[in-house]
């Protein structure tokens, strides 16, 4: 039986074939948002074993198999690991057409030369020969990365987070990757979260700061943000379901927090408001900073609140949510750039329905200086796959300028999800060569090829100012 994942995989013309032979598999990955562990990075973390490197903390592979019927023992339960595996190998042979059935293929050929199926007859040859490559030494969390041709990634923390081990990644010269920080304010944000108030106390011993106010509040963020500045940052980022930054006081953002520090409940309006009012001081201090601003949109969390309280946040129970309001979005762009403080800024939205209207309200806010301020994310979480790649990229191309777009990211906790780079890579270069062959684009290698160069690497490089 000829390969799955052949030289040519997803490849469907010739012109495709050669951008991404000579273009897009040479360049390198500088992975703008993920959620790697930078203690895991700074301990090389060994795996005992390819169930707990491929499945654990991987919420798309639970929520699968969880779709074919396999008990919550064998996926995030007790079971044995070798029973856990044997219930993946037993899904992903019922996934094709699913992203994962991609993916899983990839990793096992990437990264461990298995050029077999996964499935419920080759899962125990398959178990052997992972496990038996994970006990050699160039099979750690860095190997991983190193194999994948990173330069660069920029984790999630938390704005309370010491850094510690992204000071000591700095500091070892062994390992010549940079791994940044990113701030992550939600816990400030998450106004009517039932721990907001212990963790506002929380952040004011971070930043040795008395939060007893709106203004020391955002003092405090400063504080922490510029930290984080020192450190290496380069970018906040913010997640939110379909907010409206359309309305809201200072005085009711204010009055929320006052009623939020005494253990009361604000309304939904001055919610709301805290939300709006706290973004835009957030805004303005990336806009100090120089940081890019990133806003995740159009997400519901924890909708099966049985299965939720029971395994916690970030276990498969989140969904595609509303869209962004186009209102919505032009308030918080606009009360930003009416001071001249709007930073560059990256839009996701779940719900890809938004796509063309993030676009034409980002495209509003351009600038002369900076060659795509203002972007519309990559293909994000469940819609990380063909038809929601090709779908941002039209998005992007119809809309605004495809040869600026920053490109792919993995969004993932595997060290093995860099595949994904590839993944991407393959259905842009596939694109753009359909384009050519079918003249809606100059058949020129070295233009078209400059082009995919960018947009794999160069851009985000340029973007965030990587030296």
């Amino acid at each position: 039986m000829a390969s799955f994942i052949n030289e040519d995989f997803m490849l469907n013309n010739k012109t495709a074939s050669f951008l991404y032979h000579n273009y897009a598999s040479k360049a390198p990955i500088f992975d703008y948002h993920c959620h790697l562990d930078p203690k895991e990075i700074y301990d090389d973390r060994k795996f005992n074993d390819i169930t707990e490197l491929w499945l654990g903390g991987d919420h798309y592979k639970w929520r699968l198999m969880r779709a074919n019927g396999v008990d919550e023992e064998y996926i995030t339960g007790n079971a044995d690991n070798y029973e856990k595996f044997l219930k993946w190998a037993q899904t992903l042979s019922k996934c094709m057409g699913n992203p994962l059935y991609h993916w899983s293929h990839l990793e096992l050929k990437r990264y461990f030369g298995i050029d077999e199926l996964l499935t419920a007859d080759t899962a125990p040859e398959i178990w052997e020969k992972c496990n038996a490559m994970l006990k050699e030494n160039d099979y750690s969390a860095r190997s991983f990365i190193l194999k994948s041709n990173v330069k660069g990634l920029c984790t999630t923390d938390d704005p309370c987070d010491d850094l510690v081990y992204h000071k000591k990644l700095k500091e070892d010269s062994s390992f010549n990757v940079q791994v940044l920080p990113t701030f992550r304010p939600d816990r400030a944000l998450n106004i009517e979260k039932a721990d907001f108030a212990d963790y506002i106390r929380k952040l004011s011993e971070a930043a040795s700061v008395d939060i007893n106010s709106f203004e020391t509040l955002v003092e405090a963020l400063e504080i922490r943000a510029r930290y984080f500045k020192e450190v290496g940052c380069k970018l906040s980022d913010q997640a939110f379901s379909n907010p409206d930054f359309s309305k809201g006081t200072l005085a009711q953002a204010r009055t929320a927090l006052d009623k939020a520090l005494k253990g009361d409940t604000p309304d939904e309006e001055e919610i709301n408001a805290y939300k709006t009012q706290l973004m835009l001081a957030l805004g303005r201090i990336y806009h100090r900073l120089g940081f890019a601003m990133q806003l995740h949109l159009g997400v519901i969390r924890n909708i099966n609140s049985r299965m939720a309280q029971k395994l916690g946040p970030d276990t498969g129970f989140d969904s595609i949510g509303d869209s962004v309001s186009a209102n919505s979005l032009a308030a918080l762009l606009d009360g930003l750039e009416k001071t001249g403080e709007l930073p560059r800024t990256i839009v996701y939205c779940l719900n890809d329905n938004a796509n063309d209207k993030i676009m034409a309200v980002i495209g509003s806010f351009q600038t002369g200086g900076i060659k795509g301020k203002m972007q519309l994310g990559s293909a994000w979480w469940f819609n990380d796959h063909l038809d929601g790649m090709e779908k941002q990229l039209r998005s992007v191309a119809n809309v605004g300028i495809l040869s600026n777009f920053v490109g792919m990211l993995t969004d993932s906790r595997s060290f093995l999800s860099y595949t994904r780079h590839e993944y991407f890579r393959r259905i842009l270069c596939n694109l753009i060569g359909h384009w050519a062959e079918n003249g809606l684009v100059p058949k020129d290698n070295a233009i078209l090829g400059n082009m995919i160069e960018d947009i794999c690497f160069n851009n985000i490089v340029n973007y965030l100012e990587i030296n």
